[in-house]
């Protein structure tokens, strides 16, 4: 059996006196979505920054294929094949669609000092790219920001995908979306699972996690709640979990069920 892609041993992050993160273990494995679950201030965003490079754990082990990491960047997270698709997508909405594709990794021709950026290819990709997750682009040309936000998502995680990710991180990809734009990303979430890669999908909509997720995780306060397969955990079930269902209850008896 190969190795799992990403692996997180008892990671905590310390800020000063501040625990963020109290022991949380996580295990990403190739051809599967992980849901990463909690309310706000779980620890969720503070997990996956040290996953992505841009935190340093205080304690623990990351292991990326079965060989222990650890980043002292985001960029050496790209290296080891873990991009990040942030909420806020990183991208530049006045810029074209295929500028934001390409950011930062435009490929060049020419000799120096006549070296120009390939645009006739980065066009062709990016309309080819998006055609293969059923989004047209008619003109890559046109700023990315007249896109949806479910087709912007899909281009922030196409990109990834196209530049050799072998694990990827998403954070909070469907809020904010309508039915119709949530739907289009999950979709693309379990196509990109079908490719073999790892996905780490950090939501707080538990209807979304059910379906595409292949194991969930739920945190609070930093720490581990538990980690269930598919078919392990209902969705009432994570639900409690990550409301506090078992504290509600006991509130709820004390003053005699008003809650």
């Amino acid at each position: 059996m190969s190795a799992p892609i990403v692996e997180m041993r008892d990671i905590e992050k310390h800020f000063g006196s501040v625990i963020a993160l109290a022991g949380v273990s996580v295990t990403v494995n190739a051809g599967e979505v992980h849901c990463l679950l909690g309310d706000n201030g779980a620890g969720k965003s503070t997990f996956i920054k040290v996953m992505a490079g841009v935190h340093q754990a205080t304690k623990g082990e990351m292991l990326v294929d079965g060989k222990t990491v650890r980043f002292s960047s985001p960029r050496g997270a790209l290296d080891a094949g873990i991009a990040t698709v942030y909420q806020d997508l990183a991208m530049i909405p006045l810029m074209s669609v295929t500028r934001n594709f390409f950011m930062g990794r435009e490929p060049v021709r020419g000799i120096w000092p006549f070296r120009h950026v390939d645009f006739d290819f980065c066009d062709r990709v990016t309309r080819e790219e998006m055609h293969r997750i059923g989004i047209d682009v008619r003109d890559p040309g046109q700023a990315v920001g007249t896109l949806s936000g479910g087709e912007r998502q899909c281009v922030a995680i196409s990109r990834a995908v196209y530049f050799g990710a072998k694990a990827l991180i998403l954070d909070e990809p469907t809020s904010a979306l309508g039915v119709r734009q949530t739907s289009m990303v999950l979709k693309y979430i379990d196509m990109v699972r079908k490719k073999g890669l790892a996905v780490v999908f950090i939501t707080h909509n538990v209807r979304h996690a059910i379906a595409v997720g292949d194991r969930f995780t739920v945190l609070n306060r930093g720490r581990t709640l538990g980690t269930a397969l598919r078919g392990e955990i209902s969705a009432e079930e994570l639900q409690d979990m990550m409301a506090g269902g078992k504290e509600l209850a006991e509130l709820s008896d004390e003053l005699g069920g008003t809650v």
